[in-house]
């Protein structure tokens, strides 16, 4: 259930956009908008744009826009209700509940009182570390060179050596023992009654993306088993959905994020600077995380242990990425260990450096294939070749595979056209690729075959919400179903409706729209560039052409679902092509 209309509205319209992407965007006046660097992707020149007018951003770079809601969504990772409740405190508007059911209520309620205790809790462990009891755990932070600063942003503690130390501490805060060990923080049996689930360990507060304290991650001092030991899964924390550090690369913008091993990696890294950094919250690298970084950037490197573990590690992280969308790289870190170790001992530029010359995972799996190939054996470096090939069909495009086959031959010093011949008999068995056709000149890129019919719907939806005072001479021709994409068809129904009531607004329209994707479609209808036109007759011209292709496209998909046993079926069709005669020998004009 969703805030009702009205309420959305209210809080929309409270929050200007400029005033709100203005906190995070340094934004510069050009002409009637806004513009500046855009913080969803990597860039030198600014093609961000906010637009006062219709209360909506827009970059004209990487397609990223919609309304106050939607930039919020997208630069702190919230839900639509989430970014309308943020919004509303800003404003000072009052919600009401979502929902006022019992049910509801009380799972809210439960929600929000084990993220208390973990608040309460990272607290207790945080003063802990800084009193006598704490000693050695501030021994052990300073030993790996953590900053007090660094230990600060990162909320680090310590668990003292006595089992019931932080049970005690929250029953004098009101929690009942039920709650507590339903917050991941205490067990109970039959010998010690409910003790803490964590002691004489230091301690990492695990945040949400929302800065909110959802479980924790502890280091034995010593030798105790186990070395690691994580918060279980609560109704707060899913370790397969989140990932330590996220709180802060979320807003690093470096057009790529670090995926790590261990939290002393992410925080060393974040404290030489690398603030792009996370890791796995003591679980494998799983496609739930993957999505999550999916939402920040499009390319990950993975820097994890160079031992064998860490390969293999590695390996399993780049068929993730891949089936996730994503792209991916590996970190070569040797002859050290980890990122914490190469940089204590390398320095910051030289890690830069190691970033910079991260490996394409292609050659990564090839190189280590070729570590455990003996390559002075005749027949293992023929299979060696085999499994190359096999590689190679794994690659989709054409372009790409042949691209990669010219890169793998030059550098194992095979002949292309044997690597060529070996791919195709490969492929030619499990039918997965043919041959590549290389274009003889320039690229051919694919056309889209609906894009041309899109764009003039995409044309005339931009012209009205810039002038709506044409909405007249539109409506005469034009009605909502002649758009036939399905979305640009919902929001003409929104933006003619509205246009009709005098109270239309490019911001509300977004609201209808739940979906991300979405979003960003419905801005970019309403962002898109049209042509400086000089003339009263070229700007009648113009808009008569829109006006045609929209009505033609309307009509062809009124024809197409239109049944041959519907009764009205030849009298739709000669009213249909009658319009489109009307408009071709119309002379309309738009400045009367």
């Amino acid at each position: 259930m969703r805030y009702p209309d009205d309420i959305i509205e209210e809080v929309r319209s409270r929050n200007d956009i400029v005033d709100v992407v203005g906190q995070y965007v340094h934004l510069q006046k050009k002409g009637a908008n806004y513009f500046g660097l855009c913080p969803f992707h990597n860039e030198k020149s600014p093609s961000f744009s906010v637009s006062p007018g219709k209360q909506m951003f827009y970059c004209f770079g990487c397609g990223e826009g919609g309304n106050v809601f939607s930039f919020l969504m997208k630069y702190d990772n919230l839900t639509f209700q989430e970014a309308v409740k943020e919004l509303a405190q800003r404003s000072g508007v009052n919600l009401p509940d979502v929902d006022d059911s019992p049910q509801a209520k009380a799972m809210r309620d439960k929600r929000q009182v084990l993220l208390d205790i973990n608040r309460e809790a990272a607290k207790y462990y945080y003063a802990l570390l800084r009193q006598p009891v704490g000693a050695k755990g501030l021994e052990y932070f300073k030993e790996r060179q953590l900053s007090e600063e660094t230990m600060k942003q990162f909320g680090l503690g310590f668990a003292n050596i006595t089992s019931n130390d932080l049970v005690l501490y929250l029953r004098n805060k009101g929690y009942s023992d039920g709650q507590i060990i339903e917050a991941g923080l205490a067990s109970h049996d039959e010998k010690f009654g409910t003790h803490d689930k964590f002691w004489n360990r230091v301690m990492f507060p695990i945040f949400d993306a929302g800065q909110k304290v959802i479980g924790f991650g502890g280091r034995v001092m010593g030798d105790g088993k186990p070395k690691y030991l994580n918060s279980p899964e609560t109704m707060i924390f899913d370790k397969s959905r989140n990932l330590f550090g996220l709180n802060f690369a979320k807003n690093a913008r470096a057009g790529f994020m670090i995926i790590c091993e261990g939290y002393m990696d992410v925080i060393a890294m974040h404290q030489a600077g690398f603030n792009m950094a996370v890791a796995s919250l003591g679980t494998a690298f799983t496609s739930g995380q993957a999505q999550i970084l999916k939402r920040y950037t499009d390319e990950v490197i993975l820097s994890y242990d160079s031992d064998e573990a860490g390969t293999k590690a590695a390996l399993r992280g780049i068929g993730i990425l891949k089936e996730a969308g994503l792209k991916g790289k590996v970190l070569n870190l040797k002859p050290y260990k980890d990122p914490d170790e190469f940089i204590k001992n390398e320095g910051k530029e030289a890690f830069k450096q190691r970033i910079y010359e991260a490996e394409n995972p292609f050659f990564f799996e090839i190189r280590i294939m070729e570590g455990q190939t003996n390559m002075s054996d005749p027949e293992a470096k023929t299979d060696f070749y085999k499994k190359i090939a096999r590689k190679l069909c794994e690659f989709e495009e054409a372009v790409e595979r042949e691209n990669y086959l010219e890169a793998v031959a030059a550098k194992y010093n095979i002949i292309q056209e044997d690597l060529r011949r070996l791919v195709q008999s490969f492929a030619s068995q499990g039918g997965i690729v043919r041959p590549v056709e290389r274009p003889k000149s320039g690229i051919q890129a694919k056309a889209d075959p609906g894009e041309a019919i899109r764009k003039p719907q995409r044309l005339l939806i931009t012209w009205l919400a810039d002038e709506p005072e044409i909405y007249s001479k539109v409506r005469k021709w034009i009605d909502p179903a002649d758009f036939a994409d399905d979305l640009y068809r919902n929001v003409a129904i929104d933006m003619f409706d509205g246009l009709e009531k005098g109270q239309f607004s490019p911001a509300s329209v977004i609201d209808h729209f739940t979906d991300e994707e979405e979003h960003r479609r419905v801005a970019e209808l309403f962002n898109t560039n049209l042509v400086k036109i000089e003339t009263k007759e070229e700007r009648n011209k113009a808009f008569r052409d829109i006006i045609y292709d929209v009505k033609t496209t309307g009509y062809e998909r009124q024809m197409r679902e239109l049944k041959m046993d519907d009764p009205d079926f030849l009298k739709k069709t000669i009213e249909g092509k009658k319009h489109l005669e009307e408009i071709a020998h119309a002379k309309i004009v738009l400045d009367d």
